[in-house]
Formats: structure tokens, sequence, C-alpha cells
């Protein structure tokens, strides 16, 4: 046993690189349970599948559908790039000391094939998205603080690119400043139909062509 066994002590939160895994086993304290989830996202799809207990309201949040009253950024980027499914509630009484909440375990499984889309592109949109959930995305996209983020990803996607494209990203161009950003994300989304939506109600179908929507316009968020 002890030469199939490695202990590795460390924050996992903190640490630059997860070791490869199969499994992930965790009774998550709750202050670290959505950075742990979100870190596992982006962990990759080398492992099977993570089973792990957490405080019951965040194991609703985890299974939240569109509409639903704890339906977050955390729910729709969690059930995007994993299968969520709840398998069992777990009393507070069956801690010495009980806490003072009742918890569940939930077991994650990466989806195959993986969704064709950046994590910190999806990412991106979510948290401009669900900024104010129950907002319309009009209002939450509005603003010189989200013109200024979205401009300065522009001109770095341009940047990183010119050296060996062929033909002109549709971006950004030399005339364009923050107030001309403003304006083309409110037509963009506008034109998609989404500018009455509220994040609370859209699936990840919706997020989809919200994200295409920006990209075909060269617009990015991660």
């Amino acid at each position: 046993m002890h030469s199939k066994l490695e202990i590795l002590v460390g924050d996992a939160i903190k640490a630059e690189e997860w070791p490869k895994f199969d499994l992930c086993v965790a009774n998550l304290p709750y202050q670290i349970s959505s950075p742990f989830i979100l870190r596992l996202i982006k962990a990759g799809r080398g492992y099977r599948c993570a089973v792990v207990m957490v405080q019951k309201e965040f194991a609703a949040r985890l299974l939240a559908q569109p509409g639903d009253k704890l339906y977050c950024r955390l729910s729709a980027n969690v059930q995007f790039h994993c299968k969520v499914a709840h398998l069992l509630k777990v009393s507070r009484n069956s801690f010495r000391p009980p806490p003072r909440v009742d918890s569940a375990v939930v077991r994650l499984e990466p989806r195959h094939p993986k969704p064709p889309v950046s994590i910190r592109e999806w990412d991106g949109l979510l948290r401009l998205a669900f900024l104010r959930k129950n907002k319309k995305l009009s209002a939450n996209f509005q603003g010189q603080a989200v013109a200024k983020l979205l401009y300065h990803n522009c001109q770095t996607v341009l940047k990183a690119n010119s050296s060996f494209l062929t033909t002109p990203l549709v971006s950004c161009t030399a005339t364009d400043d923050v107030f001309a950003m403003e304006s083309r994300i409110a037509e963009i989304l506008r034109a998609s139909g989404f500018d009455g939506k509220r994040a609370r109600t859209m699936d990840e179908d919706d997020f989809l062509r919200l994200l295409l929507a920006f990209k075909r316009e060269g617009i990015y968020f991660g």
C-alpha cells in the first residue's frame, strides 16, 4: 500500500496545478465549496467523477434549473460542464456536535465530449449576465465598466492574433472607443433578442446563442 499511496499536503484552492486524479471524494467546508467546484471544472476532464458532501442549500444551487429561485451563475456553470446528480441527504444530527444546517452528497461527472467553448469565455459571459440575475441583460451589460472590460478583451485578442492572421478579425477598430463599445453591446443584445431577457430564466442554449452573437462581432469575454 505504501508504494501506491502518495500524500500531498497543500491548499487545493491556492495550488497552481492539481495532480492527475481519477476520482475526487471530499467533504467540503461551506466557505470553499464554490471556489473548489469551479476549480474542479477548470481541472479538465481527465477524471471520472467527483462525489462531494456540501451544505444542503449549496447542493440545491448546483441542481437548480432556469426559473428556480436558487438558479445562479454556479448552476449554469456546473451543469454546462458536468452531469450533476443528488445522491443522498445527510441530517445535521449525523454529526457530533451537530452543525446548524443539513448536508447533501452530490455526484459530478464531466460531460463527454466536452463543450466546444472556452471555460474562460463561458464563465466571463456568466459573470456579467448574473451580475444581477433578476435584472434584464440590457441593464447588466450597460455602463462604462462593462464596455471597458470588453474593449480591453477585444484589443488583447487582436494583439495576440495579429502576427499569424491571414484575414483580419471582425473586432475593435482603431476608431473604436469605450463609448462606441457601449453602443455595440446594446445593438448586439437588441439584434439577438436578448436585451429583454433575464439570466435567471436562461438555459445553456440561450447562453450559447448569446455568446455566439458577441463572438460574431469580435467581442470576447475571456
